[in-house]
């Protein structure tokens, strides 16, 4: 049986109502369909090793935590162990939220968290709806001692104040600055991750 990699996508959070709908009625739009890392490419580099699960997650445009929670948790009872944990954005700062406040019930390979936000000192976004990290982030290295976290030189979302700001909190994991990736991880092709896991397997 192929081993797996349990994959959470980003999301936005929004501290009220009319900031949300205000970003739904600025969004801009477009019929062309997006190329990411995260889909096709991650098919084509590990789709025939592994077996990738991306849970949708609930109301990826205005995340609230709690929710994110009971549906993650609903992967469970289908996860084995040996477990490959992949956060990206919103979704990194989930599973360091997660991993942090609980135990996971399987074990895990590694976690590697992709430009994760670490508060909410973001130059255009809130970090709000729960997500908000505790000081104390040592049990991610308990459930799982290889942790990685990708950041890149010139992202405009998150930027490397954050690295920073989790190499504090986390020094027994790997912090990764890439200068070649540009903005915010919208690219289409990741093989520095993709090394990574092929390397770990």
């Amino acid at each position: 049986m192929k081993p797996q990699i349990l994959l959470i996508h980003g999301g936005t959070t929004f501290k009220t109502r009319k900031a949300y709908l205000d970003f739904l009625k600025n969004l801009k739009v477009s019929t062309e369909p997006r190329i990411r890392w995260r889909d096709g490419y991650l098919d084509k580099e590990l789709g025939n090793k592994f077996e990738i699960i991306r849970p949708t997650m609930p109301l990826k445009e205005n995340a609230q935590y709690e929710d994110w929670k009971i549906y993650f948790e609903r992967y469970f009872p289908h996860i084995k162990s040996n477990v490959i944990l992949i956060g990206t954005s919103l979704g990194g700062t989930f599973l360091a939220k997660y991993l942090s406040e609980n135990k996971f019930p399987k074990k895990i390979k590694s976690v590697y968290l992709i430009a994760p936000p670490f508060d909410n000192t973001l130059p255009g976004e809130d970090l709000v709806n729960g997500f908000k990290l505790k000081s104390d982030l040592s049990m991610i290295n308990t459930n799982c001692k290889h942790v990685e976290l990708f950041f890149s030189s010139s992202d405009e979302v998150v930027p490397l104040t954050h690295a920073k700001k989790y190499r504090k909190k986390l020094p027994n994991s790997e912090i990764i600055i890439l200068d070649n990736i540009k903005g915010h991880f919208q690219v289409s092709k990741f093989p520095e991750l993709i090394k990574k896991i092929i390397q770990k397997k």
